[in-house]
């Protein structure tokens, strides 16, 4: 398909197996799979490293899309959908792939009292260990890399979902992981880092008293 080896699998127990006797370079996941469903192939699938993960589902409520993520998705589309929107995607997942090769030789990155350490896939705030889901390292790390600057959700699908500048797709995606990212970076009372601004922008900052009310995510 499209120039790609494809693997297919009828079932999440089948699918998981598959994986682990060849590792891919990326996978594409349908929620609704017999047995094993692909939240639990995604789960299994992270814990045992960095595959790119593309979820497919047919439900398209936010806390649908939320619990994708947290299982370990790095992105998911919903149906139905374009083939050509679907390739696009795939296409994305396996540029982040390889960028990420690159940005795991960076180092470490830290801003105010966050630390993070790309070698070693860590961060903290404090001396808190922060439990950030691959997506969230990833956007976090963006951030890091550009502190204090504007950056707008064109500006970070392009440069953190890889996606043409051109083709945006659902960017919902967007808002539903920078709130992921801020309940366990705000957690234990922590103040706000990454701020909503201008309605479609996001900036890292520390937030003080002075600080202006932050247009809602």
């Amino acid at each position: 398909m499209a120039g790609y080896l494809v693997d297919v699998a009828s079932d999440g127990d089948t699918a998981l197996a598959a994986a682990q006797a060849a590792a891919p370079d990326a996978v594409v996941l349908d929620v609704m799979l017999p047995g094993m469903d692909g939240l639990e192939v995604a789960r299994r699938l992270r814990s045992r490293g960095g595959v790119p993960i593309l979820m497919l589902t047919a439900m398209d409520a936010v806390g649908d899309r939320v619990r994708g993520l947290d299982a370990g998705a790095d992105d998911y589309l919903v149906k139905p959908f374009a083939v050509e929107e679907f390739l696009a995607r795939v296409r994305a997942l396996l540029r982040r792939l390889e960028v990420n090769t690159i940005q795991r030789r960076q180092g470490a990155l830290s801003y105010k009292d966050v630390q993070l350490d790309q070698d070693a896939h860590e961060a903290k705030r404090g001396d808190r260990p922060l439990d950030l889901r691959p997506k969230e390292f990833e956007l976090l790390a963006y951030f890091m890399r550009n502190p204090e600057r504007v950056i707008s959700r064109r500006e970070i699908f392009e440069e953190v979902w890889g996606y043409d500048p051109n083709y945006l797709g659902d960017s919902n995606v967007i808002e539903v992981t920078v709130g992921q990212l801020r309940k366990e970076v705000e957690a234990g009372g922590r103040p706000r880092l990454v701020h909503t601004v201008l309605s479609a922008c996001y900036v890292l900052r520390l937030e003080t008293r002075d600080s202006q009310p932050e247009t809602p995510s």
